[in-house]
């Protein structure tokens, strides 16, 4: 289980006293804690850890554009770092022609035509790729090709 081998590499860390690993790893153990508690379950899935990790992605994100304008470099740093941690337990990402053939496939099923049909799509094809591609690249996709 993903659960198991971020332990497991924040155990490796400690041992190997990387402390940035390390303090980063507890903090996504602990992110991985407070969603498994929400759920009132002891341990998380392969897919509810993975969307943990999404979602804290996409808040490293976030908070590298914030920091970019800023000049801190050192900050600019940590997160990176930070994201390349997070991406090693994510799958890849789809190639763009890879997502396309997803959503043409998607299209046809449910017999879209229009952008009315957006958000049928939309949840049909994310349900589908799940991580695997980002929402915003998704829904810009299906935009193009609907209308």
């Amino acid at each position: 289980m993903l659960e198991e081998h971020i332990y497991q590499d924040y155990v490796n860390a400690l041992k190997q006293k990387d402390r940035p690993k390390a303090d980063f790893l507890s903090f996504i153990r602990g992110a991985l804690k407070n969603r498994a508690i929400e759920l009132k379950t002891q341990r998380l899935d392969d897919a509810e850890t993975l969307g943990v990790l999404a979602k804290q992605k996409r808040q490293l994100q976030d908070a590298r554009q914030s920091i970019v304008p800023s000049g801190r470099t050192d900050m600019l740093e940590k997160t990176d770092r930070e994201l390349a941690i997070l991406e090693g337990y994510l799958p890849r990402l789809l190639e763009e022609q890879e997502l396309v053939a997803v959503i043409e496939e998607a299209i046809a099923q449910l017999g879209a035509s229009s952008m009315k049909d957006m958000g049928r799509v939309m949840k049909e094809v994310l349900g589908r790729v799940g991580v695997s591609a980002e929402a915003q690249t998704v829904s810009a996709l299906v935009k193009k090709r609907l209308s």
